[in-house]
């Protein structure tokens, strides 16, 4: 009967009588490969040579359209408006509510003409941008839309903008607020 440290030895059969063994990198023998050359594709090194390009280290690529989103008072999500930089604010007005008519969104706008409305950084900037300003000194890409001409409400023919709505709000729902310096 073989002792079982000449077991051990030889190396053991596995089922599909292939002879199992241990990684070679695993013992710390590495395995020696004939290295092998490879075909490199034909190119043209010294295609560039002829030009000489100076590229200024402060100068950047000029963007040529900005993503924009702009968020329209009463609605779920914000429209996409591609832009270019040089365009202005009413410009932007114009193509969100077009943009915003077309996708059929809700709730449906009383109005689509971009004069009724004010353009602003978010629902909680009261201040609204000017129609003359460029989009790419405007420092943000995401903006709310709101009206700037309330509907009139129990044939009350006042029009007020969105900061003035929002005081006659904090003043009737919120006394306390007149304590606060806002």
């Amino acid at each position: 009967m073989p002792s079982s440290k000449n077991n051990r030895k030889e190396p053991e059969k596995n089922r599909k009588g292939r002879l199992s063994e241990k990684a070679s990198s695993f013992h710390g023998r590495i395995p020696t490969m004939a290295p092998v050359e490879l075909r490199r594709p034909k190119t043209l090194p010294n295609l560039l040579s002829d030009r000489t390009v100076t590229i200024s280290p402060d100068a950047r690529p000029k963007l040529t359209k900005l993503l924009l989103n702009v968020t329209i008072q009463g609605s779920l999500g914000a429209v996409q408006v591609v832009m270019s930089p040089e365009n202005t604010v009413g410009e932007l007005i114009l193509a969100a509510v077009g943009q915003y008519s077309k996708e059929g969104r809700r709730p449906i706008l009383p109005s689509t003409d971009a004069s009724l409305f004010d353009l602003h950084y978010s629902q909680f900037s009261l201040e609204s941008l000017g129609r003359e300003e460029k989009l790419m000194a405007l420092g943000s890409r995401n903006f709310f839309l709101c009206t700037e001409k309330a509907a009139p409400k129990d044939g009350d023919k006042q029009t007020t903008s969105c900061s003035k709505e929002a005081q006659k709000v904090a003043k009737s729902v919120l006394p306390w607020l007149k304590f606060m310096n806002f």
